[in-house]
């Protein structure tokens, strides 16, 4: 039995099919020889774009040349209204300055200063599963953590607290109404003329930026009164740029909290979800992690060292539903690639999605397999060939946190529960901020 994966369409359709079809689904909008392809040109009306499967050209883009290949503007159109001009979004200079800021909270020993709270929220997340006989929507549950983790580290409140629950609920209504693109990622749209977002988006965005403001408001207050808490916020909002001296103003603080959001609660969710799924679906590999899982009788932060099954589960889970199908750069200056004319302005797709798939760089590449990473074919894939956080100098700057948090909850969980499908429920990988399931991802829990 292979892991689920969206259908390809046909592989020529029209410009108007292909945005309708890209309207309701990335994935599924797109043709199978992109599992194939070292490079694909796509053509519009209005522009070239090109998408990049070979890992030198991959390479050349994210670590060689990224000043050359900065992230496109056309991502900024659909994620704005929530993200501001956060780190996620920005180029050149103010990226540079924001990443100096931001990167030493996220250094390895901050890690260890966070885990308590991290370990807080997966004992959290067991209590609730407690008692959860039957079908349970696990995508709801495993977003439940991921918030409750972001809230404890960053402003060391948990997700009971009252603005914690209404950011949570807002940003899942966001979730659902945004895409990761819009029609402005197709279309170049003059500054001028109004953006369209689907219905609440907007109002959403705001009342999530409302709220985080308010957070920010009261951990500077606390900050000038000696108050503050060392968490995340806390480090994220004294730390001086070494450059410039200068640090995150309020208005800067609530765009960088809002992709931590994103980043750290939406990406882990969906990673989380269908790594669950998985251990459903393969029995033998869900008690490999759940003996593994009795070496967190220790509390301490070096118990992660012994969970390498489930990290090498998380990370096969990863490979098959990266969180972030697609990424897009923009040519600043004309280039020539496998003899292909690409114009400036040209939008470089990268896209974890094929390039973890791909037919001619993975062996068995739509199954799930987490032994992979020890063999010879997957070691070399790992360093050419998989970028579930992008790679180079813009690499997710919470990449280590995520591989604490996600086998850390995942080793949890399954060391209390035993987890099956539910018959006739196959969820559907679909693109939407994440690659989440357009039908939920339902399991039943049985505890062990």
């Amino acid at each position: 039995m292979l892991p689920p994966k969206p259908p390809a369409r046909p592989d020529r359709v029209s410009f108007w099919r292909y945005l309708k079809l890209f309207r309701q689904d990335i994935l599924s909008a797109q043709p199978a020889r992109l599992y194939r392809a070292w490079m694909a040109e796509f053509r519009t009306p209005f522009f070239r774009s090109f998408l990049v499967n070979q890992p030198d050209l991959v390479k050349t883009l994210l670590k060689e040349r990224p000043d050359d290949f900065p992230k496109s503007d056309r991502i900024a159109e659909g994620l704005k209204p929530l993200l501001g001009n956060s780190v996620f979004l920005t180029n050149g200079e103010a990226w540079k300055r924001q990443r100096r800021i931001i990167d030493p909270a996220f250094e390895g020993g901050r890690l260890k200063d966070t885990f308590p709270a991290m370990r807080a929220a997966a004992d959290a997340a067991v209590a609730r599963l407690k008692g959860r006989q039957g079908p349970v929507e696990i995508e709801e549950e495993t977003s439940h953590a991921a918030a409750d983790v972001i809230f404890r580290t960053l402003f060391s409140i948990p997700i009971e607290h009252e603005v914690a629950v209404q950011v949570f609920s807002r940003f899942r209504d966001y979730q659902r109404s945004q895409p990761l693109l819009n029609l402005a990622a197709f279309v170049p749209l003059p500054r001028w003329m109004p953006r369209f977002f689907r219905r609440g988006t907007r109002r959403n965005a705001e009342m999530i930026r409302g709220l985080i403001a308010q957070l920010t408001c009261e951990r500077m207050n606390a900050i000038r009164a000696g108050t503050a808490p060392d968490d995340l916020a806390t480090k994220i909002m004294t730390t001086r740029d070494p450059e410039t001296g200068s640090t995150f103003d309020s208005a800067e603080m609530v765009d960088q909290v809002a992709i931590f959001f994103l980043a750290g609660h939406e990406t882990s969710a969906s990673a989380l979800a269908w790594a669950l799924y998985l251990m459903a679906l393969y029995p033998e590999w869900q008690e490999k992690v759940a003996v593994e899982a009795e070496a967190l009788e220790d509390e301490s932060f070096a118990a992660v060292s012994k969970l390498k099954i489930s990290r090498d589960v998380f990370r096969e889970t990863l490979r098959l539903y990266p969180p972030v199908p697609m990424m897009v750069r923009q040519a600043a200056c004309p280039e020539q690639f496998r003899n292909r004319n690409v114009p400036k302005g040209a939008q470089m797709v990268l896209s974890p999605w094929h390039l973890h798939r791909h037919e001619r760089l993975w062996e068995n590449p739509d199954r799930f397999d987490p032994a992979r990473w020890g063999t010879e074919n997957g070691r070399q894939c790992q360093r050419e060939a998989y970028i579930p956080f992008s790679a180079g100098a813009r690499v997710c700057t919470g990449a280590g946190f995520a591989m604490v948090e996600g086998p850390l909850i995942l080793s949890m969980i399954l060391r209390q529960f035993r987890i099956t499908p539910v018959a006739g429920r196959v969820p559907v990988p679909v693109a939407h901020l994440t690659v989440r399931s357009k039908n939920g991802i339902c399991i039943h829990l049985t505890e062990r």
